[in-house]
């Protein structure tokens, strides 16, 4: 696999900035709970991505030659993977949507002829 480029990146965080400021705007529910799905996915969403991004960077700190030896660096090591524990932690929002995917397909329905009040 070829390494991610810092454009992917920058563009990857885009999109999801993008995400964010169109979820902003009320999107119909359906809609915002199909862009949202993947990204908390049980073993592939974000939440367990960036864990895995921040025990990845860690390793590659530790593993780097030109890393100093050094207490400060134990700590900042420490507190990355920490902060991983933490974010993996959070995968348990894909619980959520089902809450969510049951009150979007268990939410009032337009009956066929149905005309809303006020038309």
């Amino acid at each position: 696999m070829s390494a991610p480029t810092l454009e992917s990146v920058r563009t990857a965080t885009e999109t999801l900035s993008r995400l964010t400021a169109y979820l902003r705007d009320k999107p119909d529910p359906k809609e915002a709970f199909a862009l949202v799905t993947p990204l908390l996915d049980e073993y592939t969403g974000i939440p367990v991505q960036f864990g895995d991004i921040l025990r990845a960077f860690a390793r590659s700190l530790l593993e780097n030659p030109d890393t100093p030896r050094s207490r400060e660096v134990s700590v900042l090591v420490d507190e990355l993977r920490a902060a991983a524990w933490e974010q993996s932690d959070q995968h348990t929002l894909h619980y959520s949507l089902d809450h969510v995917r049951a009150l979007i397909d268990n939410g009032p329905k337009t009956r066929p002829g149905a005309q809303s009040a006020g038309k």
